[in-house]
């Protein structure tokens, strides 16, 4: 069951992480929004190592809720996720200090009597479970979580993906999925077809949350497999909508009334390396194994991490004379404008 949906501010500030691959001005804004850290099924009562944006984390569920907190221990900095769960109690393998699951210390077995000080106890960060996916914010600060109605619709199919890494930065990786014009190019293997790249017009709407995009071509989101399906001269009709700074949605409506939801949820494990997650919702071949979703889904996005693992710079340049635009960039450079307005630099570290 997922948990409700309050949204939370962090109890424990969160220092500026070592070695950090992040601007501290860039940091500190990405730090206020929330992510996606893990599938809700992989989250278990093991402890399990996570890393945002620089901060490692320790995921682990308990009777009544998954916790996320700093993957150390105050006492002698060992990792939490070495530990194990007991009576709901994270224990750290190295003394034996308990923590519940507020951060608390409740024992030092070492000085089994002694007044534990409150300042002895783990920094803890809210969580939220919803589409699948555990999601944590190290502040709490902004809500920027996704509307994906598809999820609680009994006519829909929910499918929540294996992540899938990439080599490359969370703001290369979201413009390509906001990206029309690399269909014919990047995704020849997949649905796209060379022989039409052509990108009619398409209009970008602001919004209170980010950017809405309507996008209507002829081209097919048919697998080459099933291109055979698709009707002449249907017009595919794709609506994106964006949530920064690392979230958009597509919905993707086929013939006869189908439609296909993806999510792009992405996660900045550090300014170089990025974890993505892909809820998916359908309301047709509801019977069909997931594992052709698994599958069609990963091949689609190994293409397009070929491109952005590639990219020069490997920043996403905020500064609009920095790189050459044409007119099927607009959604992209809609989503670069709305990142420098939440405060990132013009030569953005992500």
């Amino acid at each position: 069951m997922e948990q409700q949906p309050t949204m939370t501010k962090s109890k424990t500030a969160t220092p500026y992480p070592r070695d950090c691959t992040f601007s501290l001005e860039d940091w500190t804004t990405l730090a206020k929004y929330w992510y996606p850290v893990a599938r809700c099924s992989d989250v278990t009562e093991k402890p399990t190592s996570v890393k945002l944006l620089d901060v490692n984390l320790v995921l682990y569920r308990t009777t009544n809720k998954v916790v996320a907190a700093r993957d150390l221990c105050v006492h002698r900095g060992t990792p939490l996720s070495m530990g194990w769960v007991e009576d709901d109690e994270i224990v750290c393998p190295y003394h034996g200090f308990r923590y519940a699951t507020d951060g608390a210390c409740t024992s030092i077995p070492a000085h089994p009597d002694a007044n534990i000080s409150p300042r002895l106890c783990m920094a803890v960060y809210p969580v939220i479970e919803r589409f699948g996916l555990v999601w944590t914010s190290l502040t709490g600060e902004q809500d920027n979580l996704p509307y994906f109605d598809a999820w609680e619709d009994p006519d829909f199919q929910q499918i929540v993906c294996p992540s899938f890494d990439i080599m490359g930065s969370a703001g290369r990786q979201m413009e390509g999925f906001l990206d029309v014009a690399h269909f014919a190019w990047v995704h020849t293997d997949t649905f796209g077809d060379r022989n039409n790249a052509f990108v009619p017009k398409y209009k970008v709407s602001d919004t209170d949350y980010g950017l809405h995009v309507e996008y209507t071509s002829t081209v097919s989101n048919y697998s080459k497999e099933q291109q055979h399906l698709n009707p002449p001269d249907f017009k595919w009709l794709r609506v994106f909508d964006v949530y920064p700074p690392f979230t958009a949605t597509l919905k993707v409506y086929f013939p006869e009334g189908a439609e296909l939801w993806i999510m792009n949820a992405v996660s900045p494990i550090s300014a170089r390396e990025t974890r993505l997650f892909a809820p998916i919702a359908r309301n047709f071949d509801k019977d069909s194994p997931v594992e052709g979703v698994y599958d069609f889904n990963l091949r689609v996005f190994d293409e397009d991490r070929e491109m952005v693992e590639n990219q020069k710079p490997e920043d996403l340049p905020l500064d609009l004379q920095m790189e050459a635009h044409i007119m099927a960039d607009q959604t992209s450079i809609g989503y670069r404008k709305l990142l420098k307005k939440m405060g990132l630099s013009f030569r953005y570290t992500s």
